[in-house]
């Protein structure tokens, strides 16, 4: 099988190697780490490779993935090109969704066929994405030669590999942010508007627990537009604006992102066709006006 070395090798790293580990895909050799007790620990997740403390302790390798930190990729790449350990030919990979495989020029200097590979899915906790990741979209742009070994790979633990263009990739890793990231951070938001209601958390919890999941499933299935219930849908204008003066006396943070969202929420309810336009406009007009101080 390849060898594959891993530089950095935190949930990510370790739940590509241990996968392919398991499905036979490459052979883990040499992993490094920030430290030498988390690239130890990483080599017993895996199951398999050798712990080093430096990039200049490795050997060489077909195949080098480097799943650090976004900050520190290009400094890998440049390390592991002046440790002279890349032959042309070998390939090195990072797994940053808003970094493109430019940040590898150091190590393409040297010969190498560069690539970006990213996983879209959370890693919160490496055995479960161990466990989930069949299914997983991955993103990928870089060298062809490159591609050709890796998109096999990903396809034999089960990721979905769909080609971007580099230099859309901040966009793209932005979105998925958006519909991830921010999408946690609003349910905060909703959480701490109910319990300045007077409910407790795990109540607010329970009882939002089916609204979320159907509005999930509704936007799946139907979009966005056809998914869309409440006042604003309505063209409901009265209660738009009771909510906007309860929530800048209660938090004003929580009112401008219901500002912000409310309008992207008009500009899908006038698409739909179905709320009277002369209502969204009033409501756009109430979303857009200031707070009074």
């Amino acid at each position: 099988m390849i060898p594959l070395n891993i530089i950095g090798a935190g949930r990510v790293g370790r739940t590509l190697a241990a996968l392919w580990k398991e499905k036979q895909a490459f052979t883990v050799q040499d992993v490094a780490d920030g430290t030498p007790a988390g690239a130890q620990s990483a080599v017993a997740f895996i199951g398999e490779g050798r712990a080093v403390t430096a990039i200049g302790e490795m050997r060489t390798a077909h195949v080098w993935m480097i799943s650090t930190p976004d900050r520190a990729i290009a400094r890998a790449g440049e390390t592991l090109a002046a440790a002279g350990l890349l032959r042309p030919g070998d390939i090195v990979f990072h797994c940053s969704g808003s970094a493109s495989s430019s940040e590898l020029a150091a190590a393409a200097a040297s010969g190498a066929r560069v690539a970006s590979v990213h996983p879209l899915k959370t890693f919160a906790d490496a055995r479960d994405a161990v466990r989930t990741f069949t299914g997983t979209f991955c993103a990928a742009e870089g060298d062809e030669d490159a591609l050709s070994v890796l998109a096999p790979a990903f396809e034999r633990i089960g990721g979905r590999v769909a080609r971007i263009d580099p230099q859309s990739k901040t966009l793209y890793h932005a979105a998925s942010v958006i519909v991830c990231n921010d999408l946690a951070a609003l349910i905060e938001a909703g959480l701490r508007c109910y319990e300045r209601a007077g409910l407790d958390r795990q109540t607010a919890v329970t009882m939002i627990e089916p609204l979320v999941r159907e509005t999930l499933d509704n936007v799946l299935e139907f979009g966005p537009a056809r998914a869309l219930t409440g006042p604003v849908a309505r063209g409901d204008a009265d209660v738009v604006r009771r909510h906007l003066e309860a929530l800048d006396a209660s938090d004003p943070r929580i009112a401008a992102i219901y500002r912000d969202l409310g309008a992207v929420t008009a500009e899908l309810a006038l698409a739909l066709g179905e709320a009277d336009p002369e209502a969204l406009q009033r409501i756009r007009e109430l979303l857009y006006r200031p707070p009074q101080p």
